[in-house]
């Protein structure tokens, strides 16, 4: 279950200001890099041990309902939608409310929450409980908790640290993500093999209590802005943030790029564990091996900086779409001969096209947006970009039900490659570097 993650989601495994001459928050440290940044530090290590979990509960979750519960792709396309569901409904509102509170407070309560919902699913299964309905009842409350959590963590970032860090912040937490899903999808398929699927859902429920220890243990005072203690109108407030994204074209083409490419991977995830388990008799233990060693592409968090620097921004950005459509098509493949290989190609071309892309996007995001707009800008991107996945999860089950897995993961390929498009032929290709103002 995917938590704290860049718009630009790989499912099986998202006005003028000068922000970057804002001052810093209380408490932040001016520093060069990141290194002695102890608050950082602890929000880092917390993340990083709850990432683990989430890798887990990735694979281990559609698996409960396809090898346990002998569900349909039609079936697992409900439940993935489920888990995306809440961020068009609730993405806007969670954005306004969270501008108007302290985010680290809501980033505790939803890893709370997060812990208790999952927990359910294994003491179900040992009761002889476990059902359809309650997965995906599961996967709805943890749905709208993490819209919650995703919206306050990418809004809290710029208020911990200096914004001349935000890459390298967002370059360390993209490695934890990456790397977690070499450890997390290696464990779930040895624990679902070993264990069972709803055991391994387990780690996940546990691994949220690390986070909140992490987030519990940071010093760092967090103010509330001024314009947020005024409380102004809801509705105003909401349209602000929307028109900070709407009206800025790096943005709009950002979110139209990441949503476009969201679609695609949403409908090839719906159908991918059933590709793999039941078209290419794949075991759990092997399809978590070859998720967790193609994810050895994470080294692309450390050069997305570099990598921009050294070809441009915009045009890092392109390739980086570019390449994730390309690796969406290559399971194709896996149907006539070594699947396992073509498999693992594609996920270790997604493993790195995918922190390179996130780190940039967010960065260049965040440090073009004020303060006081972080939480209702990062909202209206997780409406827009995130609110494509229920829609594709949906589509890719039903697809695959009507004509096949494999054409499935072949329309849904095609659309990723097309996302390119958005990006290569509108402004945010022409950026060298990210601008101070837009």
């Amino acid at each position: 279950m995917d938590r704290a993650e860049p718009e630009w989601s790989v499912c099986r495994s998202q006005p003028a200001c000068e922000a970057v001459n804002s001052p810093p928050a209380v408490g932040r440290l001016d520093a060069i890099n990141l290194r002695h940044h102890a608050d950082f530090n602890k929000l880092w290590a917390g993340q990083t041990i709850s990432l683990v979990g989430s890798a887990v509960t990735t694979l281990a979750l559609p698996s409960v309902a396809i090898l346990v519960l002998n569900a349909k792709p039609a079936q697992i396309g409900i439940l993935e939608s489920a888990q995306f569901l809440a961020f068009p409904i609730l993405g806007l509102p969670a954005g306004v409310w969270v501008d108007r509170v302290r985010r680290r407070r809501v980033m505790i309560g939803a890893d709370i929450g997060r812990a208790l919902a999952l927990a359910s699913i294994p003491l179900a299964w040992v009761l002889h409980a476990l059902t359809l309905v309650q997965l995906y009842a599961v996967a709805c409350i943890v749905g709208v908790l993490t819209v919650f959590f995703d919206v306050a963590y990418q809004s809290y970032l710029p208020s911990l640290i200096d914004r001349r860090l935000l890459v390298e912040g967002n370059a360390k937490l993209e490695v934890s993500r990456s790397g977690a899903q070499v450890a997390g999808n290696g464990l779930a398929g040895i624990l679902i093999q070993a264990l069972g699927a709803p055991l391994a859902v387990l780690v996940d429920s546990i691994s949220f209590v690390a986070s909140v220890v992490g987030l519990a243990a940071i010093k760092t005072p967090e103010a509330v802005s001024a314009a947020a203690k005024q409380a102004p109108r809801f509705w105003r407030q909401l349209k602000d943030g929307a028109a900070v994204v709407f009206h800025n074209p790096v943005l709009r083409e950002i979110a139209a790029c990441t949503s476009t490419s969201n679609l695609g991977n949403a409908m090839s995830s719906a159908v991918y564990l059933i590709f793999a388990y039941r078209t290419l008799h794949l075991g759990p233990a092997v399809v978590g091996a070859v998720l967790a060693f193609g994810n050895f592409g994470i080294a692309g968090a450390l050069w997305a900086g570099p990598l921009a620097r050294r070809f441009g921004l915009g045009k890092t950005l392109a390739a980086c779409a570019l390449l994730f459509g390309i690796a969406s098509l290559l399971p194709v493949l896996a149907i006539w001969k070594f699947p396992v290989f073509f498999l693992f190609v594609s996920q270790l071309l997604i493993s790195f096209a995918n922190p390179v892309y996130n780190v940039n996007q967010v960065s260049l995001r965040q440090t073009i947006t004020p303060d006081e707009l972080q939480g209702r800008m990062n909202a209206t991107m997780r409406t827009i970009v995130w609110g494509t996945l229920p829609v594709g999860a949906l589509i890719g089950g039903a697809l695959g039900s009507a004509i096949g897995v494999l054409p499935t993961i072949a329309i849904a390929g095609t659309i990723t490659l097309s996302a390119a498009l958005f990006i290569r032929f509108g402004q945010v290709y022409k950026l060298a570097a990210a601008p101070a103002s837009t």
